[in-house]
């Protein structure tokens, strides 16, 4: 099967390049081994604070991440992915906020009442031709108190010179919510919504070191959009989304490194407008190691019916804090290490976020998050 001047290319800087965004960019080049991987890893919210909860600090959410993953060819224009994860869920969230005696908005949290585990599984056929490729998915999700079940298909073409890659998929998502009855009442006893998206792109090698790529997406939620387990939660029952994501790849031969920079605008009919930027380094060390520090950093605006003390006369209302106005900076490193037909790969993140950061003016919420999260995986390779 002809290989495309697309991925000699990338077979030049694949060791500083390897991100999923440019797949799409091989995709008249099908499998020629079975890849396996595993990771591992553990989220942990830093606790509230006395100064930001009613009576004593609390511990906050914390979620370990087992997942499996599979990609093989089963013939010679067709491959196979299995994507398998486990969660396990444990810890206290925000419940309501209230006003303090002092006259300050606090946080009444659950209580570390909340468990919860989910398993996903995701299967992909795909098919390669001479230009390009199309792939079907499926993915069930399944939690003590939730239900999913997605489909997407997706599909890219090259141009003829095989510098330039079209892509395109759509998915549609039903789910089934179930809330669990402990220790902090729920706002329904079960649900549905739905979930249609479609996206478009556009990769292009702009030099024999160089790549950026477009993409412009559109989502369509539908039903129960309310969070059931907060007090002051009402939301729309529709939801609709735009978001435009860029992409710039660029491996440096003197320092033996590629740079990253990736934007993404978002925005929607809540009111919500947002701005994520990541900038990152790939460093290759020697033949087998890969050192990547990255910095990201996130902005947006309040929804138009978030508000730290909810009027009860209004239509919507919400004093969740992931609709409140705020900035966040992800600083975090990767190493990466490859031998033979193994590698091996460990993170770290550290996630900050704080009103004053933002770009956007709004109410600060005092249920606002900081994180930690480490990962470790490796991955096996063979005919």
């Amino acid at each position: 099967m002809r290989r495309s001047p697309t991925a000699s290319l990338l077979a030049v800087t694949s060791s500083a390049l390897t991100l999923p965004a440019y797949q799409a960019a091989r995709s008249d080049a099908p499998p020629e081994s079975t890849e396996m991987g595993l990771r591992y890893s553990k989220y942990r919210e830093d606790d509230i604070t006395s100064d930001n909860a009613f009576g004593r600090g609390s511990e906050r959410m914390e979620v370990d991440v087992a997942q499996f993953h599979l990609f093989t060819p089963i013939a010679r224009e067709w491959a196979f992915a299995l994507d398998v994860a486990w969660e396990d869920v444990s810890g206290a969230s925000p419940w309501f906020v209230g006003e303090s005696a002092g006259g300050d908005a606090n946080v009444f949290m659950s209580g570390p009442s909340i468990r919860d585990t989910r398993t996903a599984v995701s299967v992909t056929t795909r098919y390669y031709y001479d230009r390009g490729n199309a792939g079907l998915n499926y993915t069930r999700s399944d939690e003590d108190d939730y239900e999913s079940d997605a489909i997407t298909v997706d599909g890219s073409l090259n141009s003829e010179d095989g510098m330039r890659t079209y892509g395109v998929s759509v998915s549609a998502s039903d789910d089934t919510l179930d809330p669990t009855q402990g220790n902090t009442p729920t706002s329904t006893l079960g649900a549905e919504k739905d979930i249609r998206s479609a996206w478009v792109g556009v990769s292009q090698i702009i030099s024999k070191r160089a790549i950026v790529r477009f993409g412009l997406s559109y989502t369509y939620r539908n039903g129960f959009l309310s969070d059931p387990y907060k007090a002051n939660d009402s939301r729309p029952g529709t939801r609709k989304e735009w978001v435009l994501d860029s992409g710039y790849r660029h491996f440096l031969v003197p320092l033996n490194g590629a740079v990253q920079l990736d934007y993404r605008y978002f925005d929607d009919d809540w009111g919500i407008q947002s701005h994520t930027l990541d900038i990152a380094w790939h460093q290759n060390i020697g033949l087998h190691t890969r050192l990547i520090p990255y910095l990201r950093y996130y902005t947006q605006s309040e929804s138009r019916f978030f508000a730290n003390l909810v009027d009860f006369n209004d239509r919507y209302y919400s004093d969740d804090y992931r609709l409140s106005a705020f900035g966040a900076i992800a600083t975090g490193l990767r190493v990466r290490y490859d031998i033979r037909d193994w590698s091996l790969s460990l993170g770290g993140e550290r996630y900050r976020t704080d009103e004053s950061w933002g770009a956007f003016s709004g109410e600060e919420s005092p249920a606002l998050v900081d994180a930690w999260r480490v990962s470790f995986g490796m991955d096996y390779s063979f005919r």
